[in-house]
């Protein structure tokens, strides 16, 4: 049965989408491969490890060998479940700072600056700040954001010591000012995960005008340059769901790309090595891939302040039974409760570094903890300049693609590290950290010169998994361009892309907000609506920011 539109993906943009359509009165089929995001695996904040590693909810995409990480392997992990990525993320809300989206529009996505994306950050948040600046925020949207109670000394311990370093404390970097110290805001709520599926897409069912199909999409069905429907397998075998509107792709920048080429969209000489039709010329489509990295660095405590005590069977099992029987405790956050976003030098107008603070030393996938009580700070720069690609292996479409984010491959992405690690431990050394710094795990104090560093930073450097890029969006001149500024794609009728693959360039922090914007914005450029007036408020930027660091 043909539905007004089908969209291919139950994520961050999809679940905004279908949620919009309904309410517009529309019909949606919502194509989704993964399944439930039932569980306490998904659900319990503190236990955002598990989901991201389990193959029942994640992808499992690699990268190539990384050449200029001495050919390390990554994990590029893509949430393949109800909510997509936002049911297996670390719940960060970040909107990224306005001269990000100012960007996006310099660069031909018009419309898509601070001053026109902020009325639909704020149609989609509600907000439950303790400080900040309401005139920046939503307050009955679908998407309730909270803040952790930092009650471990060491969240503050670290926004005090960036204070004492000579940085400002920002009360809201999702308000007025990003660039500070200050409270980390999540997608939490009541204790729960507060995903996509949860905000948008449950609501979204009971309207009855929203179905999801489980089903593997293979790609999209165009006849005479219309895109009329998507090629699906399913148990039964393969069928294809017809769109009597248009057909819309959310299936995130590593599937969305994917499933272009699959269709006959991409650089055409690529298309033809693998035999498929070429619709639509794009060399861009699969290109512009990129990311966040980002180093663990790691302190030994001198007290047992940290959650290493928590760090065993039992301590785990004590958690999750306070969480399930009330929703409470340490099981209802994911332990980033404060931030930071820094200059790295004078001369750059606003942040470039983004810090997440975790008052224990563990891998961010849960796999090893440094022995004994311990805090790390997850710091990285935002704006590399690197760039890679996402390309077909074969024109099957149950083979993974081939992803290449070319990580490091710039002098000026080794210098970004280096600051990050020289800042970082300046911050650390402050006396706010005093009373519970033991020493350094790692790099460790003996790492000094730029070859130590950049031997480590070889070695350990991992993706903040927040891929971007590879269908950017742009003026339809701009034959680097995938999609025009309504979210088109260029060169067939009937297609759009709406999701983290259209982001011009990454943003400065977690992709899971502006993902969920982008689903709200193109809602209305689907349904033909007017957009919500620009917003006339400015933003904060350092007024010494030509002269000084901070």
């Amino acid at each position: 049965m043909s539905s007004d539109y089908v969209i291919v993906g139950a994520g961050s943009a999809g679940c905004a989408m279908a949620y919009r359509l309904a309410e517009a009165g529309r019909s949606v089929t919502l194509i989704e491969f993964g399944g439930t995001d039932a569980g306490p695996f998904i659900q319990m904040p503190a236990a955002l490890s598990y989901p991201m590693n389990m193959g029942l909810y994640d992808w499992g995409f690699q990268t190539e060998p990384e050449p200029h990480l001495g050919g390390r392997v990554l994990a590029t992990p893509r949430g393949k479940v109800i909510g997509g990525s936002s049911s297996i993320n670390g719940m960060v809300y970040v909107r990224g700072h306005a001269r990000d989206f100012d960007h996006w529009a310099e660069q031909g996505a018009a419309g898509w600056s601070y001053a026109d994306v902020l009325p639909y950050f704020k149609r989609m948040e509600s907000w439950h700040g303790d400080t900040g600046e309401a005139d920046y925020r939503g307050s009955d949207g679908p998407l309730h954001i909270t803040r952790g109670p930092r009650a471990n000394p060491l969240f503050n311990a670290f926004i005090e010591a960036g204070r004492q370093a000579g940085y400002p404390v920002t009360e809201d970097y999702n308000g007025r000012q990003q660039e500070g110290f200050g409270a980390m805001e999540a997608t939490i709520w009541r204790g729960r995960r507060w995903s996509a599926a949860n905000a948008y897409l449950k609501p979204a069912l009971k309207t009855g005008r929203v179905k999801v199909e489980k089903g593997f999409a293979r790609r999209v069905v165009i006849e005479n340059g219309r895109a009329t429907g998507v090629e699906v397998e399913q148990k039964g075998g393969i069928v294809v769901i017809p769109a009597a509107r248009e057909v819309i792709l959310a299936a995130s920048s590593i599937n969305t790309p994917k499933l272009l080429l699959l269709s006959g969209v991409g650089p055409a000489t690529h298309l033809r090595e693998h035999g498929i039709h070429v619709w639509a010329d794009r060399p861009g489509v699969g290109a512009n891939l990129q990311d966040h990295l980002e180093l663990y660095l790691q302190f030994a405590a001198s007290q047992p302040v940290t959650l290493y005590k928590y760090w065993n069977i039992w301590g785990k099992a004590l958690i999750g039974a306070q969480w399930l029987l009330t929703g409470r405790g340490l099981g209802a956050s994911n332990q980033f409760e404060s931030c930071a976003f820094i200059r790295s030098k004078a001369g750059v107008d606003y942040p470039d570094i983004q810090y997440h603070f975790l008052p224990i030393a563990v891998r961010y996938d849960g796999k090893a903890a440094a022995e004994g009580h311990g805090f790390q700070t997850h710091v990285g720069p935002m704006r590399s300049a690197s760039r890679g690609d996402v390309t077909l292996r074969s024109s099957d479409p149950r083979a993974a693609p081939r992803i290449r984010f070319n990580y490091m491959s710039h002098e000026t992405d080794w210098d970004d590290f280096r600051r990050c690690i020289r800042l970082t431990r300046e911050i650390i050394g402050q006396s706010a950290f005093a009373p519970y710094l033991k020493s350094e795990i790692q790099p460790g104090a003996g790492v000094q010169s730029d070859d130590e560093l950049n031997a480590f930073i070889r070695e350990h450097v991992e993706s903040a998994y927040h891929p971007c890029g590879t269908a950017r969006m742009g003026a339809a001149s701009d034959p680097g361009a995938v999609v025009d500024p309504e979210c088109r794609v260029i060169g067939v009728e009937g297609l759009r892309v709406a999701d983290s693959s259209i982001f011009p360039r990454v943003t400065n922090g977690n992709l899971n907000g502006p993902s969920i914007m982008t689903g709200e914005k193109a809602a209305d450029h689907i349904l033909g609506r007017a957009m919500l007036p620009p917003s006339n408020l400015e933003p904060w930027i350092n007024p010494d920011w030509q002269r000084a660091q901070r």
